[in-house]
């Protein structure tokens, strides 16, 4: 490994929600969201849009489909219902519930649930529109 490569990247300057604008579901909650208190924080990333970056962050666009996914400071990735959490706890309004989720231990439970209707989403969305094939 060579000293560039051996070296921490430094955090990044606000967390990346990473989102399927292309899904109408998705981008209304996205919708939601930024236009909270603490929206102005988060970069938000359509990754259905071409010249969305991905590589940039180490993620293929099928990957990016498959699960919500967020890119906290620290370059940590949280994917499914621990993404969910990661953004609320960024927005003043949710902080709470991240808070209850957290703490009562329902994230495997939740994330089982996102899991199932996360594969539902795609094989849906992938019969019904041609934008998971661009």
């Amino acid at each position: 490994m060579n000293q560039i490569e051996n070296q921490k990247l430094p955090p990044l300057p606000k967390p990346i929600v990473f989102f399927d604008g292309a899904c109408p579901m998705c981008s209304r909650e996205i919708a939601h969201y930024r236009k909270r208190r603490g929206a102005d924080n988060i970069v938000w990333l359509d990754i259905s849009k071409p010249g969305n970056d991905l590589d940039r962050y180490g993620i293929s666009r099928d990957e990016a489909m498959s699960r919500f996914h967020v890119l906290d400071r620290e370059r940590s990735w949280h994917t499914g219902a621990w993404g969910f959490v990661e953004l609320w706890s960024q927005l003043p309004a949710y902080r709470w519930l991240a808070w209850v989720i957290k703490r009562a231990g329902l994230l495997p439970v939740l994330d089982a649930a996102y899991s199932r209707f996360a594969r539902w989403r795609i094989r849906n969305r992938c019969t019904s529109s041609q934008a998971c094939r661009s």
